[in-house]
């Protein structure tokens, strides 16, 4: 098996496959912490002081990288890739000896996560071997894109799921032998999960990985943009070559499911009065003065039985649901699956922001993504406007519908736990 980035022609494949590549690895000597330099993905710095957060905790911290600063987007990228070259310089990031797939483990108190990092062969989307659920907003795939190419680096992986067979041979057999020894690194970071790291570099081992994935077809977890991103810059570039691939972190869920929650929705235009009233002819809506919890549970509830959204911004919520029968037949498009007219995420968009509240969702001055609950009620009560919370979709639905080859509306799921950002890297140079 040959280095990502060395690869030789090949003809047409099915199913999935891992490369080995040489890790970009902070040196504990040269930094604060390991959990230090660690960062959420780039797309979930939720608290309003996140990024100032991460980039105080030590000068070497990776959001330096995924989300620099500066006043235009050309001198950003140009930022990062200075930053970069510079941590290479220095020593602070260094490759490893020999190239591999990684071993990845995320744990708490009641939850246990493995999977392989590695890069991916990018494969034609006609093919299946990588299936999308949710589209992308073409702005964001532009600015990753830039930053990937002024960097020339896979500076976070994304996240991808499969469902294994169970066996006690292949990729997961491989994992959790390599989970007995000791790790490459071991670090605790400050939302209390612990992250432990393995090189797999044997042979053997790697072609037990290859021969099992072959027969796989994976989702896309996290990471819907970089993924976009990646099939981009593989038709913009010469094959082979290292944009062929792309960093994944691959997870089997059938032995380690992972965690589905809602991605909510920040309003700042539309204030909360006015989204209650003009929702009051078309939804049931009851007031809610109850603590988070309680709201999400009546959330809950009545998801149960059809449509509910739960909205935030005055201090209390009031929770919409049962909503009129004939404005959906008007307004959610009839050419999808019963599956994908009946998300919660599809009557949000085409029907309360498209045609109650007439907000157009891709212009990010109207609409924001929040990942974190509290996050999204709480800039709703400091800042205006309304927070819409939603009910998390089920992995079985999106799965399905992923293989249908229909696509979800953006940002309707979060998958988890994600991998944190920072732990290994892949430069395209190597």
């Amino acid at each position: 098996m040959n280095e990502a980035g060395h690869a030789e022609e090949t003809p047409a494949r099915s199913g999935l496959e891992l490369v080995p590549f040489r890790g970009l690895r902070y040196d504990p000597d040269r930094v604060g912490s390991l959990a230090a330099v660690t960062s959420p993905p780039y797309d979930v710095v939720v608290r309003p002081d996140g990024l100032l957060h991460l980039e105080s905790a030590d000068p070497h911290n990776i959001v330096r990288l995924i989300l620099p600063q500066a006043t235009t987007p050309e001198g950003r990228n140009k930022q990062a890739a200075a930053t970069l070259h510079r941590w290479l310089d220095e020593g602070v990031l260094v490759a490893d000896a020999e190239p591999g797939l990684y071993v990845y483990e995320q744990s708490d108190a009641g939850m246990l996560q493995r999977g392989l990092i590695g890069a991916l062969r990018l494969s034609d989307p006609s093919q299946g071997t990588v299936l999308p659920h949710e589209d992308v907003m073409p702005h964001v795939v532009a600015d990753r894109a830039d930053l990937m190419r002024a960097t020339r680096a896979n500076l976070e992986p994304l996240l991808l799921t499969y469902r294994g067979n169970g066996s006690r041979t292949g990729a997961g057999a491989v994992v959790e032998r390599t989970a007995e020894r000791p790790p490459l690194l071991a670090t605790t970071t400050e939302d209390g999960y612990s992250h432990r790291l393995w090189a797999v570099t044997d042979p053997a081992d790697l072609q037990e990985i290859q021969t099992d994935l072959a027969h796989h077809q994976a989702l896309i977890a996290d990471g819907h943009h970089r993924w976009a991103t990646y099939l981009r810059l593989c038709a913009e570039h010469p094959s082979p070559g290292p944009w062929d691939h792309g960093l994944v972190l691959l997870v089997d869920t059938a032995r380690y499911p992972l965690r589905v929650r809602a991605i909510h929705r920040f309003l700042p235009q539309l204030p909360l009065s006015t989204a209650l009233a003009t929702g009051a002819d078309h939804f049931r809506i009851r007031h809610l003065d109850v603590p988070l919890a309680q709201a999400l549970d009546a959330l809950a509830d009545a998801a149960r039985t059809g449509n509910a959204f739960l909205l935030a911004g005055d201090g209390t919520f009031h929770l919409l649901d049962r909503p009129d029968p004939d404005l959906l037949a008007r307004t959610v498009p009839a050419d999808r699956p019963p599956a994908w007219r009946t998300l919660d995420a599809t009557v949000l968009h085409a029907t309360l922001l498209d045609h109650i509240w007439r907000i157009p969702e891709n212009s990010h001055e109207h609409v924001a993504y929040i990942h974190d609950t509290a996050a999204t009620v709480e800039k709703a009560e400091r800042d205006g406007g309304t927070a819409v919370l939603l009910h998390p979709v089920r992995e079985d639905v999106v799965r399905e519908l992923a293989r249908q080859g229909v696509t979800m509306p953006r940002k309707s799921t979060s998958f988890g736990p994600k991998p944190a950002s920072g732990l290994v890297l892949r430069a395209l140079e190597l």
